[in-house]
């Protein structure tokens, strides 16, 4: 209950200390033109998820890769055309598949309160309920969000990568204006997840000149990691959960990383530097500081790059 009411006091300060880009926004945008835009977002991710089990990570990791190329517009949706390739075809998003929960959720809504809710609005919301549904925290989210135009393949080459180091990491993340403490909260995602061998497979073998593996990696762990992923590997699918209860939204990713199980090398980084070492310890100790944070970042990725001037897909995959 108590940290119920500190992350809605979370939400009302930065609510009042949003500046103008972030004003367009407002929790009760629909409230009015689809009150009911909420309720049939969450039934389509939850019927997606309840068939798919990946589907909670995916969304999230969608949200977050929405947001870091051009602001939060839904460009990741677009389709690409012979002319262009499109955001979702960029390598780092292949893997997150899973788009069509938001064309199922918009194609619903299209019918309900036509040419109303955005495409960038309905994965902001989305993020949430998956959040929510696996055990995390719920908070408002603010809507008003207009959908972009303009989707590259070439401009995911920004995103955060996973052999990513603090330094790299923080400058990541304040280039869209979030803190060192936002980035501890958001890695948190990471509790909900998978990862393919590639993504981490250098930390296995030949490292460095001088380590054949990862030095900041639990030995035992990584000889398990190196059995999931042989080399040569025929298996595509092979890789690793993010952290051991990845279907629980909660704090175990923090505790993983203070024993070097940090999957990704970005991942283990966080607790091998002071800047952010001693977030890690925190958000481990304390699943609800971690709760509040999280959804203190969120709020706050949410208003990155936010556009007044574009428009509301009828179909998330093409432009109208």
């Amino acid at each position: 209950m108590v940290t119920k009411y500190l992350v809605s006091a979370i939400i009302l300060l930065l609510l009042a200390s949003l500046g103008q880009a972030e004003a367009a926004l407002n929790a009760h945008y629909y409230d009015q033109t689809c009150p009911q835009a909420e309720k049939i977002i969450l039934d389509a991710v939850r019927n997606a998820s309840m068939h798919d089990p990946k589907v909670p990570a995916r969304i999230l990791r969608m949200f977050f890769h929405d947001c870091f190329i051009r602001g939060c517009d839904a460009s990741v949706l677009l389709d690409s055309t012979p002319q262009n390739k499109a955001e979702k075809d960029g390598p780092p998003n292949i893997s997150v598949r899973s788009f069509y929960v938001i064309d199922d959720a918009k194609a619903e809504l299209e019918k309900a309160c036509p040419h109303t809710v955005s495409c960038a609005d309905i994965i902001a919301i989305a993020a949430r309920d998956v959040v929510t549904m696996s055990g995390g925290p719920y908070w408002n989210v603010l809507k008003g969000r207009k959908d972009g135009r303009v989707s590259k393949a070439s401009e995911t080459r920004s995103l955060p990568a996973p052999t990513f180091n603090v330094t790299q990491l923080i400058q990541s993340f304040a280039q869209r204006g979030l803190g060192v403490k936002d980035l501890v909260a958001l890695s948190g995602g990471h509790t909900l997840g998978f990862s393919h061998c590639s993504s981490f497979e250098a930390r296995l073998r030949n490292f460095s000149s001088l380590h054949d593996l990862d030095p900041s990696m639990d030995l035992y762990f990584a000889q398990k990691l190196r059995s999931k992923c042989p080399k040569p590997n025929k298996d595509r699918n092979a890789g690793q959960f993010l952290d051991s209860t990845s279907s629980a939204f909660d704090n175990n990713y923090y505790k993983q990383l203070m024993v070097g199980k940090g999957v990704f090398g970005s991942d283990q980084s966080l607790f091998g530097d002071f800047r952010t070492m001693w977030i890690v310890e925190s958000f481990a100790i304390d699943q609800g500081l971690f709760f509040i944070e999280f959804v203190n970042s969120m709020v706050k990725l949410g208003n990155v790059g936010v556009i007044e001037n574009g428009e509301v897909r009828l179909k998330c995959g093409v432009v109208n």
